[in-house]
């Protein structure tokens, strides 16, 4: 199967075809290898095509107060994820983004967080460390 990928920040991401499945692939076969999974668990978490830019990137490097340093990609929606604790603008790297801490809902890893605006408007940050981007075996 041909896919199409895309360099983003010298990783190879792959690319919705929007054409559906490729010659030879079920549709079945394609839906999940577009799916985007928890590392820990291998429960979907979201998919290639909820990857968005954003401040003009997909992905972002931060380092949090305690010096942890993470490698985070942008998601529209993450519906793997559960929001934990109460949203706060403290030590947010997306000004006028409070966060909350994203888990994974099935196994409970910390998967990154969910950013909320104060206009209803919102995105995922996910440590694309602890995601797989294939379907599992």
């Amino acid at each position: 199967m041909l896919r199409k990928w895309v360099v983003v920040h010298h990783t190879l991401f792959p690319t919705l075809d929007e054409l559906g499945p490729a010659a030879g692939e079920s549709l079945l076969e394609w839906e999940v290898a577009r799916r985007v999974y928890c590392a820990a668990c291998r429960a979907p978490v979201s998919d290639e095509d909820q990857r968005i830019n954003y401040g003009g990137a997909h992905v972002h490097r931060f380092e949090n107060p305690q010096g942890l340093r993470f490698r985070i990609g942008c998601f529209a929606d993450a519906p793997g994820c559960v929001s934990v604790g109460p949203p706060t603008l403290e030590w947010t790297w997306f000004a006028g983004h409070a966060w909350q801490v994203a888990s994974c809902r099935a196994c409970g890893a910390h998967l990154g967080w969910c950013y909320t605006d104060g206009d209803g408007g919102g995105f995922y940050g996910l440590i694309l460390d602890r995601l797989l981007s294939s379907a599992p075996p």
